[in-house]
């Protein structure tokens, strides 16, 4: 018998959700750190009951905050994020140099190999590294050095947003920057590369086959085909079959190719799925229908999954750390949404139900199944 626990983080205070392994009835915490925005939580893989949390106001700063008993209590770790040496300058919208500005935490990825490793994407954009549980921080400047004067922000700033970690070689991690593009380390962070090949963005970039400059939105993964990725870009659902170093369009018959989350099924490599948007400037569902769409061939051929969801006179989005999936036996879809609803489908995506609503703005959501 597992339990199932949810983690939410919305622009005023987390939620955690708990329910058995039907993910039917489900029991909803009170809201911790009440008011403050949390960007991102999550749990490590090695010991569930550790949660990190990326707390923010725009009066207080940048906090993060660890629990080690499931999220019954928490303290406040390291709050320090100095980039290495001298950091120089990367570019501002208006093509002039800008100084780099620590901002906040976007993302937090425990270690896959050691429970006290736990890796930060921030704003500005850079890879942070604590092995102490979150009481440390360390740029691994390596990243900033691939190109950094170039990057520059995206309509929500020049943030590192994800970061994949490879479970069957621990020197591998893929992450992507808006507005810079996908990379990839193949030695713990040391050294990377630009993975942008073959995307295209003709009109974000004066060149559009540049090496840097691609927004992406949002990578994804299976554990068992780590070289298989799948992107969200701006425009364009893509798909790599070679760790990242060439990428092909997958967009098929997506009625829209904006969006920002995806996500691929627990035990279906092939499987994945996203939540079209309706343009760059119109962020909600086309024909105001909230729609998950699954492909079961990885891309091209995409169904619309509807059942449970509200089909007229939707304006929500989905933000890009909002999907998650849980490795039960039928795998668990979730994800939150910017008018406070969680939806979970128990079924891969074939039933839907609102297990909350009426919470603040979902900046998050991250799923647990617990023994």
């Amino acid at each position: 018998m597992s339990n199932v626990r949810v983690l939410v983080g919305t622009s005023k205070g987390a939620f955690i959700l708990t329910s058995d392994e039907k993910r039917q009835n489900w029991e909803i915490s009170e809201p911790h750190f009440a008011g403050w925005e949390i960007y991102h939580m999550k749990g490590s893989a090695l010991n569930p009951d550790r949660i990190y949390a990326s707390q923010s106001t725009g009066w207080f700063g940048q906090l993060i905050q660890r629990s080690d008993d499931g999220g019954k209590t928490w303290e406040p770790v390291g709050n320090e994020f100095a980039y290495d040496g001298v950091t120089g300058t990367h570019q501002w919208y208006d093509g002039t140099q800008h100084p780099w500005e620590f901002t906040r935490v976007w993302h937090l990825e425990p270690s896959l190999h050691d429970a006290d490793t736990v890796y930060a994407g921030v704003e500005d954009a850079a890879i942070f590294r604590s092995q102490d549980g979150g009481s440390t921080w360390h740029e691994l400047p390596g990243l900033r050095n691939t190109k950094g004067d170039l990057w520059q922000p995206g309509a929500g700033g020049m943030c590192l947003h994800t970061i994949l970690l490879d479970p069957s070689n621990k020197e591998r991690i893929y992450v992507a920057i808006s507005a810079a593009g996908a990379f990839r380390s193949d030695d713990g962070g040391e050294s990377w590369k630009p993975i942008n090949q073959g995307l295209i963005s003709p009109f974000e970039l004066p060149d559009a086959n540049a090496e840097v400059g691609h927004c992406v939105h949002n990578l994804a993964m299976h554990p068992s085909q780590p070289d298989v990725v799948f992107m969200q870009k701006h425009w364009d659902v893509m798909r790599s079959d070679n760790a990242g170093d060439m990428w092909h369009e997958v967009s098929g018959n997506l009625p829209s190719d904006f969006g920002f989350p995806i996500a691929v099924h627990a035990h279906e490599p092939e499987t994945i799925y996203v939540v079209p948007i309706k343009s760059d400037s119109e962020h909600y569902p086309p024909e105001g229908k909230l729609r998950v769409y699954r492909s079961r061939s990885g891309g091209n051929e995409w169904e619309a999954l509807t059942h449970g969801l509200p089909q007229q006179d939707c304006y929500v989005n989905v933000l890009r750390d909002a999907m998650a999936v849980d490795s039960m036996d039928e795998c668990g879809i979730y994800f939150g949404t910017t008018g406070g609803q969680v939806y979970a489908s128990p079924d891969g995506g074939d039933t839907w139900q609102a297990i909350v609503r009426d919470l603040p703005k979902v900046l998050s959501v991250e799923v647990q199944v617990l023994p």
